[in-house]
Order: C-alpha cells, then sequence, then structure tokens
C-alpha cells in the first residue's frame, strides 16, 4: 500500500459521503466532495508517476474508482430531475461497459492500456459538465452530450489500442 493507492481508496470512501450531502440537500458539500475526489485522481496519479510508485492494483482501481464515482453523480443528478434518462443511461453504458470490459481483460491475463491525455481530459471534461449541469447553468445538457460523444470517441480509441497491444503481445 502506497499514497497513491491509498487517495485512491479514499475516493471510493468519498462517493456514500457524496451521496449522504446530495440527498440531505446539503448541496454545495457534496459538490466540494465531488471537488475532493477529483483532486485525490490528480494527486494520486501525480505522486505515482513523479515517485514511480505506479502499481498494478493502482492501475485497476483508479479508473474504477472515477467510473464509480462518475456514475454515483450521474445517479444523483439523475434522481434529482436535474438530468434526462438519456444522458444517465448513455454514461452508465459506457462507464458499466469500460469497468466491466477492464475487469474481463485483467482477470484474463490481458495487458491493459494505462491512462493517456484523452482519457485525463475525458475525465477532466466530465467535472466541468457535472459542475455546469449541478448548478443548472446554461447549455448544461448540451455540453454534457458534447462530453459524453467524447467519451464513447474515448472509449473507442482505448478499445483499439487495447486489442493492438495485446495483438503484439501475442505475437511475440
Amino acid at each position: 500500500m502506497n499514497l497513491p493507492n491509498l487517495l485512491t481508496l479514499i475516493r471510493f470512501v468519498l462517493i456514500p459521503i457524496y451521496l449522504v450531502l446530495f440527498f440531505m440537500d446539503e448541496r454545495y458539500t457534496a459538490f466540494g466532495i465531488l471537488l475532493l475526489a477529483g483532486c485525490t485522481d490528480v494527486l494520486d496519479g501525480y505522486i505515482a508517476r513523479k515517485y514511480n510508485q505506479v502499481t498494478m492494483l493502482g492501475a485497476m482501481l483508479d479508473p474504477l474508482a472515477d467510473k464509480l464515482m462518475m456514475i454515483t453523480v450521474i445517479i444523483s443528478l439523475l434522481w434529482g430531475g436535474h438530468l434526462p434518462w438519456s444522458a444517465a443511461i448513455a454514461v452508465f453504458i459506457r462507464d458499466a461497459g469500460m469497468i466491466v470490459g477492464s475487469a474481463l481483460f485483467h482477470f484474463r491475463g490481458k495487458k491493459t492500456v494505462p491512462a493517456n491525455w484523452m482519457g485525463k481530459l475525458t475525465t477532466a471534461l466530465f467535472y466541468l459538465a457535472i459542475l455546469f449541469v449541478y448548478f443548472a447553468w446554461p447549455y448544461h445538457l448540451e455540453l454534457l452530450w458534447v462530453v459524453i460523444a467524447f467519451s464513447f470517441i474515448t472509449a473507442i480509441i482505448y478499445t483499439t489500442h487495447f486489442f493492438r497491444l495485446n495483438r503484439s503481445v501475442g505475437a511475440s
């Protein structure tokens, strides 16, 4: 257990805290928890790379924590009437597919594709879109749909990289 992995585990703990605050109508505090989760995400990746503390455990848990937090936020916004079902379903399909696919490939001994700049940009854009949706700012749903479309493009690129990586590994 190293510091980056501990920060990732903290993100898992922040999920129920966010939910409790959101449903207690402590919206600003809940949003603060969401921002804290985002900061731990940036910090754990930075520390892991800078101090050579990247682990297989972290490579699996970090994206899982990100996706579970995002799914949690989407469900809370849907439940609160701030999001259309179609957007929630699109995000859920994309993130659930990435979680299940990554787990299946990992347990089959396949190599996983590390996060790249597009994945990081997708996460940052999701946080921006959620900010807009959370506070019902103008064009919040349009922005969210642009980010959802971008996230599917990113998922396709990751999938393509995954198959290339594992095809070259299998050929070696």
